[in-house]
């Protein structure tokens, strides 16, 4: 009897810490849904409009929210392959273009804070001294640029969809094994970020635009 009791408390114990850390958990994702709202929005954004595009009706959007889904776009059937791929992939050309250019106006204005200095140290120092007006757009831009290019992949619900649409319809059109490659590579993505690879993603388009800009000097 009292091993009986024992095992009782023993699970309920674990119950209690698995609980916990989920609670924890949750909390914790807050300030990185809260950072990446810009992003999300695009996201859905792009979903919406991509629908709109190909003739394919919205049913309900969710632009942002606290939760999982962060947000979401519920939309009716589309009757062609192209159609579903066009709205799935939509959020990495559109979230990847305004990311490049936020980051375009952060490498412009560093540039022009900076006076030909290139150097990391010496970029600090200048913003240090920077005036307020140009803070707020280092800080916006910033922001803006890394929190759209994070939330560009699409996600394993765009997948998939996708991969069912493959599956079903290869036999009747084979050009739709075009996109199984794009379907494995956006699986892939998701897997991989845990790993950072979305928030390397980001950075690598920050990199690209100050290339571009030339303020670093690459």
């Amino acid at each position: 009897m009292a091993v009986g009791i024992d095992y009782v408390f023993v699970v309920a114990f674990v119950v209690v810490v698995l609980a916990w850390l989920a609670g924890v958990g949750h909390l914790l994702s807050i300030p990185f849904q809260l950072a990446a709202a810009p992003g999300t929005v695009v996201h859905e954004f792009a979903h919406e409009q991509a629908c709109d595009l190909v003739g394919v009706p919205v049913v309900e959007v969710k632009y942002f929210g606290l939760g999982n889904p962060a947000g979401y776009v519920r939309h009716g059937q589309p009757e062609r392959y192209r159609e579903t791929f066009v709205i799935s992939v939509a959020p990495f050309l559109v979230n990847t273009v305004i990311s490049f250019v936020a980051f375009l106006g952060l490498a412009a204005v560093t540039t022009m804070a900076a006076d030909g200095r290139s150097s990391p140290l010496e970029l600090l120092e200048v913003l240090r001294s920077a005036s307020t007006t140009t803070l707020a757009l280092v800080i916006g831009l910033g922001w803006v640029g890394l929190a759209v290019g994070v939330r560009a992949f699409p996600s394993f619900g765009d997948a998939n969809t996708l991969w069912t649409r493959s599956r079903s319809e290869w036999r009747r059109s084979p050009i739709v094994l075009v996109g199984i490659p794009v379907v494995v590579a956006i699986y892939v993505v998701n897997i991989l970020s845990w790993l950072w690879a979305d928030l390397l993603y980001a950075v690598g388009i920050g990199i690209v635009a100050f290339a571009v800009v030339g303020t670093v000097g690459i």
